[in-house]
């Protein structure tokens, strides 16, 4: 069974991207360096901070889709606080 995560970056300008993939470190990574999503390539990220684990991709694909339609308040509220 693969695993796919959906999951949330925040950037240092406050915004938030969301993503999903197979992969979350490599992922991670390319986001970092510059590679992979355009939006990341013009607002630094800054960390993850928040992932769903989803047993296929359809799933995963259908939840980001749902993430993105909210608001940035309801995004918010489902980042846990430390």
């Amino acid at each position: 069974m693969d695993e796919w995560y959906v999951y949330m970056v925040r950037c240092v300008d406050g915004s938030l991207y969301t993503g999903c993939t197979n992969h979350l470190i490599r992922r991670w990574h390319q986001h970092r360096n510059g590679r992979g999503a355009k939006y990341l390539q013009r607002n630094k990220p800054q960390s993850v901070v928040y992932v769903e684990k989803h047993t296929s991709r359809s799933k995963a694909c259908k939840r980001e889709y749902e993430i993105k339609q909210l608001t940035k308040t309801k995004k918010e509220s489902m980042i846990p606080t430390r």
